[in-house]
């Protein structure tokens, strides 16, 4: 038997205010994005920019639906967007704003499971990092390096 110690490194940004021009401007994408979310049923909406290597900027929200599994969180939403129409474009960053109107989300967001998951996807696919930037509506940023840093022990095609 062994023992495996996995650490994880973060920065955390006090305010949208701290961060570098180029990835606050990406947060505001990421704000107006989940600003015209559909979320009538949870009243949790989420915003997400994508920026690509090529210099496009992707964004999405989260769509709901009745029949709750049928909807789709923002960040998949934007990720396979950019999978379709830019599929030879690396991304480099992704910035993510999450609000409820039932009360102040103060604290950062991070992708849920699934999201994680498809984040991984294209870490792999593309083998390079993303740089993943997420809060609430107000409040602190939280930037990790990259997906393997939220979700190390990735499932990944070689294991197939």
């Amino acid at each position: 038997m062994k023992e495996i110690k996995i650490e994880s490194n973060f920065i955390v940004y006090n305010s949208i205010n701290e961060l570098p021009g180029n990835i606050k401007s990406l947060m505001h994408e990421a704000i107006d994005a989940r600003k015209v979310a559909y979320a009538p049923y949870s009243k949790f909406e989420v915003g997400t920019a994508l920026l690509l290597d090529n210099g496009e900027i992707v964004t999405g929200n989260n769509q709901e639906n009745a029949s709750y599994p049928s909807g789709l969180c923002a960040e998949r939403t934007a990720i396979y967007y950019a999978g379709s129409k830019y599929p030879e474009a690396k991304i480099l960053k992704i910035a993510i704003s999450a609000s409820s109107k039932n009360q102040e989300t103060s604290t950062p967001i991070p992708p849920c499971g699934a999201c994680r998951q498809a984040i991984s996807e294209y870490e792999v696919k593309q083998d390079s990092p993303i740089e993943i930037y997420f809060m609430g509506k107000v409040g602190e940023v939280i930037k990790s390096d990259s997906l393997v840093n939220l979700l190390p022990f990735v499932f990944k095609k070689a294991v197939l």
